[in-house]
């Protein structure tokens, strides 16, 4: 490998790693939840226990914080149980920011089983972001960009200086992106939160999440000890496969992405739409933000919305014959959904709107399918 390889080639070849004793350049299962310990009671390489290290969760977390540019990556057992852990290593009683539109289960989370003190802002209002900053007792904006399922984007950057200014971190949601797309840390925030399951792992077969730290602080310290101590980890066959999928994360994403795009632009102003809600389209509210923090592509995520309310959106998703009826996104195979029949009763998700997630089908074939879904609804 040459001296500076790019991150595509570092990715592809999981760092580069081989393995010392047998050669084999695909890396092995380590299912061992214990280590000996040397005759001097000394631990070969620290190793304890596996709750606390283990050479599969090295090798992955590894390579998820060098596509970050962070310090150190910590796995979880899901991406809900990621955010649990930063959201606990917060003081009782701090002030928390976080946007509007954004995954309900983090709302949920926060409101129902935190002593935080939450506010929402608007994603992509810089104002009320600074409006609602408390010096010296906001401690945390939360920002997911591109959010779920609306699409709303937030300028990282500024929102990173503004809110660092009143002396509150920076936390970004980047399972939509991926590292592929944006890098948050890069950008100023200070932790970025994935949930494994979707895009990283890209096959629908594990659940998992990770933070990633741009600095070795006393929040990261909190959140390892809340993820040692907790143990809400993921296994070592789960975590063995999010490094498989995270080797093809690249070409992946790029084929999903020119398939999300090339949906976008053939569904727009289409007459059975009320719209297309895609940061990729030019008339987006965030796509020059979007075109700005997004690298070589907008993600492969759209929704839709279409005319006749919520009885016209059930019909559509009803008359796919390609696209999956099923939640969850990120995957090899592209999902429809109807939000709003997830989503508790004060989501402000509109009843009209179809959530895509895009896979790897052939691009033709899915705008086929979502055609003579229309026509039949």
């Amino acid at each position: 490998m040459s001296d500076c390889p790019s991150l595509e080639t570092l990715t592809a070849q999981g760092l580069g790693w081989v393995d010392r004793e047998t050669g084999s350049i695909v890396p092995p299962l380590y299912p061992s939840t214990n280590f000996e310990r040397n005759p001097d009671l000394s631990f070969n390489d620290n190793r304890v226990y596996t709750r606390a290290d283990n050479p599969t969760y090295r090798q992955a977390s590894a390579l998820l914080a060098r596509l970050e540019s962070g310090c150190g990556a910590q796995l979880f057992s899901s991406g809900m149980a990621a955010v649990v852990a930063l959201f606990q290593a917060l003081r009782p009683g701090d002030h928390v920011i976080l946007p509007e539109s954004l995954y309900f289960g983090v709302r949920k989370w926060v409101l129902n089983y935190t002593s935080l003190q939450a506010e929402f802002v608007p994603n992509e209002d810089l104002d009320a972001l600074r409006r609602a900053l408390r010096p010296g007792v906001t401690r945390l904006v939360w920002i997911e960009t591109p959010s779920n399922p609306m699409w709303c984007v937030t300028d990282i950057a500024a929102a990173a200086e503004i809110a660092h200014q009143a002396g509150a971190l920076v936390a970004v949601d980047n399972t939509v992106p991926t590292p592929v797309l944006t890098r948050p840390l890069e950008l100023g925030a200070d932790i970025v939160m994935h949930a494994g399951t979707k895009y990283l792992n890209g096959h629908g077969d594990v659940l998992l999440g990770a933070l990633v730290a741009r600095e070795n602080n006393e929040l990261w310290t909190a959140i390892h000890e809340i993820a040692h101590d907790g143990g809400a980890l993921p296994g070592t066959f789960e975590t063995w496969l999010l490094l498989r999928g995270m080797r093809t994360l690249f070409v992946r994403m790029e084929r999903i992405c020119a398939s999300a795009m090339a949906i976008a632009q053939h569904f727009h102003g289409h007459p059975k739409l009320v719209s297309v809600l895609y940061p990729g389209l030019p008339d987006c509210a965030g796509h020059d933000v979007a075109a700005r923090q997004m690298i070589g592509g907008f993600g492969g995520m759209l929704s839709i919305r279409v005319r006749g309310g919520r009885e016209g959106a059930v019909r559509v998703q009803a008359g796919t014959k390609i696209f999956k009826r099923a939640t969850s996104f990120g995957g090899t195979d592209s999902l429809i959904e109807h939000r709003a029949s997830y989503e508790p009763p004060d989501s402000p998700v509109p009843p009209d709107l179809l959530r895509l997630s895009i896979g790897l089908e052939s691009v033709s074939d899915l705008i086929a399918d979502l055609e003579q879904a229309l026509e039949s609804a």
